[in-house]
């Protein structure tokens, strides 16, 4: 039974590596993530990732408010 003690600290060694590696892997991502919602509603303060989604969004969550200058010349 002399490979046991290698086995074990070889599978502890591995899941140290995984778990380090799916910790710096989340904030990558939450970090890209973030960093793409680029436009934000003047009305409500959401942010968005793209002039379009922004455009609908405005269109149906505030259709009584003035549209924004840089939303009127974008294909919905």
């Amino acid at each position: 039974m002399a490979r046991g003690h290698q086995k074990i600290q070889s599978q502890q060694k591995n899941a140290k590596k995984a778990a380090e590696k799916k910790k710096g892997m989340a904030a990558d991502q939450k970090t890209a993530a973030k960093a793409a919602l680029v436009h934000t509603c003047p009305v409500c303060r959401t942010q968005m990732p793209d002039p379009k989604t922004f455009k609908q969004h405005f269109e149906s969550k505030h259709p009584k408010s003035p549209m924004p200058p840089e939303l009127v010349d974008v294909q919905a």
